[in-house]
């Protein structure tokens, strides 16, 4: 396997404060959503940095010359067409307004909250790769502990799991990073890294602006006040 190292942002509407009961109207979501993508930008500015950014069609529809800008440099994917609904055919669509807006090709998928769907529709949707895969488990969300934990093939299709360590799989994503003090997620990056050659790495670009009015959980906010972006951009240089 050629080593390789895919920092990825999911793009999207911030909608977390649904999940916690808060109303939000759709256009602060997509107000937060862009301002994390503004926020990240030092990040997807870096020379020699080329990040897969899973983007919502909906967000995109709202911000298109900001997609197709990034497009240039960066890959564009699908993150469904909106993040708080779905419908099976929201994955063709959702592909379709992409390349609409960018003029390219879009050939990957992740959905919203790791949520399961059938390879087959994903196949028939035109997509050749998934990562929508945690082979980990999170309370409350999924126990997947029986999925390999690097690329595989499923039915045809190319999945490409979200990181986690060898042995005990302890998860790379956006929560880890966040809680985890940054000498250890460089210890257990580097240790999974060396073991498996490759690093899938998921952010959201919300996380990255002040959350503080809203009400919730810490463990989801911490740092969201400047010091997760100093934090990202010391863990990508090094990367280097």
């Amino acid at each position: 396997m050629k080593p390789n190292i895919c920092i990825s942002f999911d793009v999207e509407e911030f909608d977390l404060p649904l999940e916690y009961g808060q109303e939000i109207s759709i256009e602060k979501q997509l107000e937060i959503g862009f301002k994390g993508l503004q926020a990240i930008m030092p990040i997807l500015d870096l020379p020699g940095v080329r990040c897969t950014l899973f983007t919502t069609a909906f967000f995109a529809e709202h911000f298109p010359e900001e997609i197709k800008r990034l497009s240039e440099k960066h890959e564009i994917a699908s993150h469904t067409y909106y993040h708080s609904t779905f419908e099976t055919k929201d994955l063709l669509a959702s592909r379709l307004k992409l390349e609409e807006i960018t003029g390219k090709p879009v050939s990957g998928l992740r959905m919203p909250r790791m949520k399961d769907v059938p390879v087959k529709d994903i196949i028939d949707a035109g997509y050749t790769y998934d990562s929508s895969v945690h082979p980990t488990w999170i309370p409350g969300r999924y126990n997947h502990f029986d999925l390999p934990r690097t690329e595989y093939v499923d039915k045809g299709l190319r999945r490409i799991p979200a990181s986690v360590s060898p042995l005990i799989r302890i998860p790379l994503f956006w929560l880890a990073f966040k809680n985890f003090p940054l000498w250890f997620y460089k210890l257990v990056a580097k240790w999974t890294y060396k073991n498996d050659k490759t690093l899938m790495l998921y952010f959201h670009p919300w996380e990255f602006t002040d959350l503080s009015e809203f009400n919730l959980p810490a463990y989801l906010v911490k740092g969201s006040s400047g010091q997760n972006l100093k934090k990202l951009q010391d863990f990508v240089s090094s990367l280097k």
